[in-house]
């Protein structure tokens, strides 16, 4: 087994040590984005997370994840900086007031706070033109968000994984996690990790946003944005892998990788 190890967790501590995400995620039609995301946060250990989102995705996250906070983005973006994390895309959409969100959010990240860009967030950033993300960023794309990134097709991204990882974070000075049935990880500067785990329960709508709350979670604990992204990479990928057993590749659903996440844990603690 690759050798990882889980954030420390202090006896003497509370809901602040462990970090507080913020998470600008939902769109009308995606509310289920938002819950597996945030739930991610949560599951991986993070000690709070605010889900900034519409007044739709806030009545239903309400019901269904009390642990969340709730707030307006208006009122997220005044207090950015009252947060630990930010995440940003999971169903965020791509209209025009997603759009001027999206830059907004990632232009007052004032005090460059690590960030995870995921989904939508990755495709609206594919039609920006400014590049100067947050220093500490990572990118979550699948090789057709990849191929949005960089305009080149799917099939390019495919036949160079690892090089067109390099190709993000050198074009974005960012941790690119390219993500396919060998996820690449590559870090701000060049080093690469290659996992070799999960199988094709992963192939599921909603997984990636389970990811993208996973990664948030731990980075939230210990900001060392490329060794928790190998770490959240690998255990959300394990965490497939157990399910699977249990499951069958064919029934696993992304809220299984939630339920399933603590397994993965125990295994490296």
């Amino acid at each position: 087994m690759t050798h990882f190890i889980m954030p420390e967790r202090k006896q003497d501590s509370n809901k602040g040590t462990f970090g507080k995400v913020l998470n600008v995620a939902g769109s009308e039609n995606y509310t289920g984005a938002t819950y597996l995301s945030s739930l991610g946060v949560l599951k991986s250990g993070a000690g709070y997370v605010a889900i900034a989102s519409c007044e739709k995705v806030l009545d239903s996250i309400a019901k269904l994840l009390p642990e969340a906070v709730l707030t307006t983005r208006k009122h997220a973006l005044k207090n950015i900086n009252n947060y630990t994390v930010l995440l940003i895309g999971c169903g965020l959409g791509t209209n025009k007031k997603s759009v001027n969100d999206f830059i907004n959010f990632i232009k007052n990240n004032k005090k460059d706070m690590p960030t995870i860009i995921d989904a939508d967030g990755l495709n609206i950033l594919s039609k920006c033109t400014f590049k100067n993300l947050p220093q500490n960023t990572i990118i979550t794309p699948h090789p057709a968000e990849a191929g949005r990134l960089l305009n080149v097709s799917v099939e390019e991204i495919l036949s160079d994984l690892t090089g067109y990882a390099g190709k993000l974070t050198e074009k974005y000075n960012c941790v690119t996690v390219l993500k396919s049935h060998r996820t690449v990880v590559c870090s701000q500067t060049g080093e690469i990790y290659v996992n070799e785990y999960g199988n094709s329960a992963l192939a599921k709508a909603g997984t990636g946003d389970v990811l993208a709350g996973i990664i948030a979670g731990l980075i939230a604990q210990k900001n060392d944005v490329f060794e928790m992204a190998k770490l959240g990479v690998y255990l959300h990928s394990r965490a497939g892998e157990i399910a699977s057993k249990e499951l069958t590749e064919y029934s696993v659903l992304a809220s299984d990788i939630l339920k399933y996440l603590p397994k993965a844990i125990k295994e490296i603690l």
